[in-house]
């Protein structure tokens, strides 16, 4: 059976696709060039499902949420304050899987930053 080999890419609509770009640039760090082709260090990648119901994406409105691995996520999120990003106060903690975080790009959609353990 043919079988997909990982995520090709994550495509979003945005007000202003340039200015959205950079702050993912300027912000998370994510190294695109032109085309958008960003060569991501190797790791795991979750695929999960979640109700229609959840309040985990943040808005009702948002179907999707983009998760980043991260190395130190205390550095990441301080990083994020310092450039005025929409930081979430809160972090958790998740036994044998990891630490999270989570930001709002500046068109609000939540990002989860993940720290595996």
């Amino acid at each position: 059976m043919e079988h997909v080999l990982g995520i090709g890419g994550y495509f979003m609509r945005s007000a202003d696709p340039a200015a959205l770009s950079a702050w993912y640039r300027d912000c998370l760090g994510l190294d695109t060039d032109e085309n958008g082709l960003w060569r991501q260090a190797g790791g795991p990648t979750v695929f999960a499902t979640f109700e229609s119901g959840t309040d985990y994406f943040g808005s009702r409105t948002q179907q999707t949420m983009l998760n980043f691995r991260v190395r130190d996520l205390e550095a990441m999120l301080a990083q994020l304050r310092a450039k005025g990003a929409d930081v979430a106060g809160e972090t958790q903690d998740v036994d044998g899987v990891g630490r999270f975080g989570w930001v709002s790009d500046p068109e609000g959609n939540r990002v989860e930053l993940w720290q595996p353990a």
